[in-house]
């Protein structure tokens, strides 16, 4: 039976959940995710468990948050004095917001902090910080050509 090498391509399932527990994501109810192993294409913790598996195994992977998102970054958080949010955008911890960077890129960001003298936005990705466990099963694997 073919076993997953780097460069192959596989389709997963999977369900991510943080240390208590709580699922963040899962490919239930949906096709199974397909990626090239060792391109980079998911979190690196994740790629490096593939290798060596093959269709129909299981397995449970923890990654610490090095190899998922990385820590939390404090400067990817910043205060915004509130008189330069139009009034019209929601300031409530936790609303979700976007972005554009000088270079004109969208950053999602969310608020964390808000007072009548300025917003904390971050930038941080949602799991950052988070080390996370995988179930996750091979459903199939394409041999690189």
């Amino acid at each position: 039976m073919t076993e997953v090498k780097n460069g192959d391509t596989v389709h997963i399932h999977y369900t991510g959940t943080l240390n208590d527990g709580t699922k963040f994501d899962s490919s239930e109810g949906r096709d199974p995710l397909a990626f090239q192993v060792g391109a980079g294409e998911i979190i690196p913790g994740l790629d490096a468990a593939i290798p060596g598996m093959k269709v129909g195994d299981r397995k449970t992977v923890n990654v610490p948050c090095e190899q998922a998102y990385g820590p939390v970054n404090p400067a990817m958080r910043q205060d915004v004095p509130r008189g330069e949010i139009p009034a019209d955008i929601p300031t409530e911890v936790g609303t979700r917001l976007q972005m554009q960077a000088q270079n004109g890129q969208v950053i999602p960001v969310v608020v964390v902090a808000s007072d009548e003298n300025s917003v904390t936005l971050d930038a941080n990705h949602p799991l950052a910080g988070q080390d996370l466990t995988f179930a996750i099963e091979i459903v199939s694997i394409k041999p690189a050509a």
